[in-house]
């Protein structure tokens, strides 16, 4: 039961006299309502000052439990008092643990028959209680009743668990306990199978982890949920009702219960924070909490680390353990609960190792403590025997215990370290071990380096998980390309990954990549001197050492060639082979970055990025294999590219006449910037096209995504009115090639997608948007498009100054102009405005949304098709452009 005004006394340090304070809200005369919701806000407020004075959390939750007792009970005397009632906390309150906007839910038990007698006090009594600011949620049921429902319902059976008196008939309350015990329902078999497949759907709706940028106190892995499912089952089958009573059943040592403790108290902390921040029962720790949370618990900048990384770093950190601890709890309850009784002889696996249900174990205690490297080994094993379903608890304890002995001499044994890169060679398991290593607290220690970047997350929308998940899913991704079973994901990077020798070099690659981040400095170059020491120690041929170490120093290479740069330009493919130099490289660096980009947030792939780098990788291969010597030629390029489209148009039967003279009227530059599908299709497009007003067609094209292409005479305000009506029908816009006709047409190509990320499929939404746009387009008095969606929820809370950067485009005539700014919708709409101002022509526009930041990239040139020269212009420029984007910022 919860601490009672008689027995609270000293232990809440920060409360003033507590046990006073409670005994005068017992005082307060029930019939009058405002006295006692002034008690009630004032013990409130003892609480939140307590809290903000650092006082124990353990003692807030249960004063706030403690000040809500005195309510209730001091109103059921006045109001209820009868002997054919019985007024109960259950739940959360039943434990005594009320953070300030916890629910507060009583059960109402009367006597079989008796409840027209007590009817009316109930009434008076729960309107009272929320006469006086007291929100609560109630039930009122027989003892019968209560054993019929929750024989249905697991919910309701383990909230009558965590349960107590509070006044009326006792006699009542232990009539309910009887009814609803193992005896009769819920036995504690089915009780712990039905907690487990609870965990596991509610773990399932947080796709597995709690390492995301808004992860749920309550509900997420690791979370207080999941302590509080071990207690349930505790008490379930040993009637204990406290977690140290785990303690003397041996199912919890006195380490680990402090560490479970401690853990909780974080989580308690941490929500207490996010209750009074928000002044209401939020258990989501969003971006718009997680600066001032970390400032109310104490966390202050540093240099390489923001107080909000700080804090968000103990967090995960501490998640970790708890999910750990649960793992075990769980396992041996399994073992106590559905296992008893049954006698499997151990089978031999060595002198270390055994197996029993499916579950490694030690052959005896001292097995670590004996031979350290049987830290590694049994992930090793696992491995090796796919039949092996587990660690078994007993063991993952020793684990802990003994993980300390991972040391220097342990880092330096040759033995561990082919045991180390052994892992890494298996056919299979590569992930799950490397998982259960990072999960079980190994891996950190055998690579201290990895060890600081478990749970370090950086404070933006790009960066979806945390350095070590992220990484750990990168190898889950370049492990998925080597399985057969996945080639339907991404069937070019499966061929290509099957076809490597040696993939373990790509494992090593995909574990160093970020491993230096949150150090300062260059995070590639660090990680690469990481990664030569790694290999050096670890037997890995000085050939595969370098080629190791260039893939961590040129990660991001590829994906910002594809996105930032022209590459249908072959100067750049040109400049990018040079830096590849051998189709080794290309094969290895294409799939780390293609596997580094899933990994680091769902939405930024699609199959336009794909695209991006399947041509990148296509015509760098291409020009790697014709010789560094012999580049590719734009001349030729183009012939290649009319001669294979032409050849498209010639089987469609589009007269070679028609597609000539339409062509006539095309730059060179057209045919550089589209592939021979895009010239086909356009053409055709042009070809039949019926009227002189704006030709607007939107289509899904197989993996290119959804491709628009707009051809109409030009006109003022093209590309902002094109780019606002976008904006405002949900589209967002991944890439922009605008053309021009020799006899002032435009041809412009627009890659798009729904704001999820996803292509636009639907019929229906395909026409609604080319009648918009076409609408807009043909009507000269639209000059702008007021775009009235907001900025998302999340973006609004990151302050992304303008920055805008100039340069001469080393691959065409053009003026480079890259805008840094906060994304938001209509951002191109208004930077079309002002080129429009400015006279500004945009060649091609490389559109990169980083989470909050929006980094684009536009080549662009004066009206004379001349790059920008004159820097007083330049100048202006910049200066207009960063006024309009701040002023107009989410």
């Amino acid at each position: 039961m919860a601490t009672t005004a008689a027995t609270a006394g000293s232990a809440y340090t920060g409360l003033g006299d507590w046990a006073a304070f409670l005994d005068s809200v017992a005082q307060v005369d029930a019939r009058k309502i405002a006295p006692a919701r002034d008690k009630l806000n004032d013990g409130k407020a003892r609480i939140a000052d307590a809290f903000r004075t650092g006082a124990h959390v353990d003692m807030l939750v249960g004063a706030r439990s403690d000040l809500v007792d005195a309510v209730l009970v001091n109103a059921w005397q006045a109001l209820v008092d009868t002997q054919d009632a019985c007024l109960v906390a259950v739940g959360g309150y039943g434990r005594g643990e009320l953070l300030p906007h916890s629910d507060i839910d009583l059960l109402i038990l009367y006597r079989d028959g008796r409840l027209d007698t007590v009817g009316s006090a109930l009434e008076g009594f729960l309107t009272y209680l929320w006469d006086v600011g007291l929100e609560i949620g109630h039930s009122v049921r027989s003892p019968a009743e209560c054993a019929e429902q929750a024989a249905g319902d697991i919910t309701i059976m383990t909230n009558l668990m965590e349960s107590r008196t509070l006044a009326g008939d006792p006699a009542l309350f232990a009539a309910m306990r009887a009814a609803t015990s193992a005896e009769h329902i819920w036995s504690s078999a089915d009780f712990f199978k039905a907690k487990v497949d609870e965990q596991q759907t509610r773990h399932a709706r947080y796709d597995e982890t709690a390492f995301k940028l808004e992860p749920n106190t309550k509900e997420s892995p690791g979370g207080l949920r999941d302590i509080q499912t071990i207690a349930w089952v505790a008490k379930r089958q040993f009637a204990t009702q406290t977690l140290d009573g785990l303690v003397d059943y041996g199912f919890l040592s006195a380490r680990e219960f402090t560490e479970l403790r401690r853990g909780q108290a974080f989580l308690w902390r941490v929500r207490f924070a996010l209750h009074t921040l928000t002044d209401r029962a939020e258990d989501r720790l969003l971006f718009d909490h997680q600066i001032q949370i970390s400032q109310m618990l104490g966390y202050e900048d540093k240099e390489n680390s923001l107080a909000v990384e700080q804090f968000m770093q103990r967090y995960y950190r501490n998640i970790k353990a708890l999910s750990a601890l649960n793992d075990i709890l769980l396992q041996l309850f399994s073992e106590a609960i559905l296992h008893l009784g049954e006698s499997e002889r151990p089978r031999p696996i060595n002198e270390r190792f055994q197996s029993r249900h499916g579950f490694i174990e030690v052959t005896s205690d001292s097995v670590f403590a004996a031979t350290p490297s049987a830290l590694l080994e049994i992930f090793y094993l696992m491995q090796t025997r796919p039949r092996l379903t587990g660690i078994r608890a007993h063991t993952l304890r020793l684990m802990r215990r003994d993980r300390h002995l991972i040391d220097e001499t342990f880092r330096n044994s040759l033995h561990c370290r082919r045991l180390f890169t052994e892992i890494l060679r298996q056919r299979g398991g590569v992930t799950r071990a490397l998982r259960r290593m990072n999960r079980y607290g190994i891996l950190g220690r055998y690579l201290p380096n990895f060890g600081k970047i478990i749970g370090r997350m950086q404070y933006d929308l790009f960066h979806t998980l945390t350095v070590d998940e992220h990484t750990l899913f990168v190898i889950r991704n370049l492990r998925r390309l080597a399985l057969p079973r996945f080639d339907h994901e991404l069937p070019f990077a499966s061929e290509l990954m099957q076809s490597l020798n040696k993939p373990q070099i790509l494992y090593i690659a995909g574990l160093m990549h970020d491993i230096a981040k949150g150090r300062g400095g260059d995070h590639s170059e660090l990680g690469a001197v990481d990664a030569r020491a790694f290999c050096e120690t670890h037997g890995i041929s000085s050939d595969d050492t370098d080629l190791v170490c260039w893939l961590v120093r040129q990660h991001l290479l590829m994906s910002m060639t594809a996105q930032r740069r022209d590459i249908n330009d072959v100067l750049v493919v040109n400049e990018f082979a040079r830096e590849v130099r051998s189709r080794e490289r290309l094969d290895r660096l294409f799939l780390l970055t293609v596997c580094d980009i899933r990994a680091t947030n769902p939405n930024l792939w699609n199959s336009w990025k794909e695209s991006l780098l399947v041509d990148l990788y296509t015509n760098t291969r291409r020009a790697i294999e014709r010789g560094l010597d012999d580049p590719l030629d734009e001349d030729e390029l183009i012939a290649e590219t009319r001669s294979a489209a032409a050849a498209m148009l010639t089987r469609s039967k589009v007269n070679t006449p028609h597609f000539k003279a339409v062509w006539a009227r095309f730059e060179p530059d057209y045919f550089l910037r589209h592939s021979p599908e895009e010239i086909a299709r356009q053409t055709r497009a042009i070809v039949t096209h019926d009227g002189d007003g704006p030709l607007v067609s939107l289509s899904h094209i197989g993996d290119q995504g959804t491709t628009l292409f707009v051809y109409t005479r030009d006109r003022d305000y093209l590309f902002g009115v094109t780019t606002g009506v976008l904006a405002q029908l949900g589209l967002s816009i991944l890439d922009a090639r605008i053309n021009s006709t020799r006899d002032d047409y435009t041809l412009d190509t627009y890659v798009v997608c729904d704001e999820h990320g996803g292509a636009i499929t639907e019929e229906f939404r395909l026409r609604e948007v080319e009648a918009a746009l076409a609408e807009a387009i043909a009507d000269p008095a639209v000059e702008s498009i007021d775009v009235t969606r907001r900025a998302s929820r999340r973006s609004r809370y990151f302050n992304v100054p303008t920055q805008i950067y100039f340069s001469q485009a080393t691959e065409r005539a053009s003026t480079v102009m890259e805008v840094i700014t906060a994304d938001r919708p209509g951002l191109l709409s208004i930077i079309g405005d002002v080129f429009h101002e400015f006279g500004i022509v945009i060649e091609t526009a490389k559109i990169a949304t980083i989470g909050e930041r929006a980094e684009d990239v536009f080549f662009i040139t004066n009206q004379d098709h001349e790059p920008l020269s004159d820097r007083s212009f330049v100048h202006e420029l910049r200066r207009t452009l960063t006024l309009e984007l701040d002023k107009s910022g989410p």
